[in-house]
């Protein structure tokens, strides 16, 4: 009989809540790392994944929910909570040293209760259309927004690498997108997605080429980026550090 696994999303905004129940193994880990996917891509304060109804029966199932996880910890500014997961599920995820920063909730009702008296971060969204003119607006966006949470010293780098990342969405997607730009624990994140599906690759262009230089420029101003897949299209993303920039 065929493994099961059914990942109902109840809470998108501001935090994301995701409920897992039935068998986690090789068949079914698809569906929990979509699912997973879909969930950070909203860009929620914090992913929280409910692991009471999760059942892990052999070693690789437990093998599977370390990878996923730790596989997204690095999507930025969104910290991942497991609630109520069984002794030994919990044991193999805080054993990864990758997942060290994977935190560990009795419940759920306990993990929305503490990220409620967290302090509030700062993230701001805007919906573009598809236009030069979007390069504009992200640029005065991060401007303002690094104005008012003190964080001058980014603006200039920041402001550019949003710039070029709208552009490429201008340029190859065609999409409406959404861009965020968001501060937590000092490092700026930048993000945007859109609806294409096809996936940015930095180019190398000679000398004499006049574009093709923009992902390469976000590479080498951030401290780190990446590229979120989901099924309607990608998110990509990006971080700058304080400390970071001269």
């Amino acid at each position: 009989m065929a493994s099961q696994l059914v990942c109902r999303p109840e809470l998108d905004l501001p935090v994301a809540l995701l409920r897992v129940r039935g068998v986690l193994d090789l068949v079914t880990s698809d569906a929990l790392r979509h699912a997973v996917a879909r969930s950070l891509s909203a860009q929620p304060e914090a992913l929280l994944i409910d692991g009471t109804d999760l059942e892990i029966s052999d070693p690789l199932g437990l093998r599977v929910l370390s990878d996923v996880i730790c596989q997204t910890v690095e999507w930025p500014a969104v910290p991942i909570v497991l609630c109520g997961a069984r002794a030994e599920t919990a044991a193999t995820v805080a054993a990864s040293p990758d997942c060290a920063s994977v935190r560990m909730a009795d419940s759920c009702e306990r993990a929305l209760d503490d990220i409620a008296e967290e302090p509030e971060p700062r993230r701001i969204r805007l919906r573009l259309r598809p236009v030069p003119d979007a390069c504009r607006q992200v640029r005065q966006l991060v401007t303002q927004a690094c104005a008012a949470w003190q964080r001058r010293e980014l603006a200039a780098t920041a402001a550019l690498v949003a710039s070029e990342l709208v552009a490429n969405v201008v340029r190859h997607a065609h999409t409406t997108m959404e861009f965020t730009v968001g501060l937590r624990e000092g490092r700026m994140v930048l993000t945007v997605r859109d609806g294409s599906r096809r996936l940015p690759r930095p180019a190398e262009p000679s000398l004499t080429d006049t574009g093709g230089r923009g992902l390469r420029l976000v590479r080498e101003l951030t401290e780190s980026w990446g590229v979120l897949p989901v099924s309607d299209g990608k998110v990509v993303w990006t971080q700058l550090a304080a400390r970071a920039i001269a």
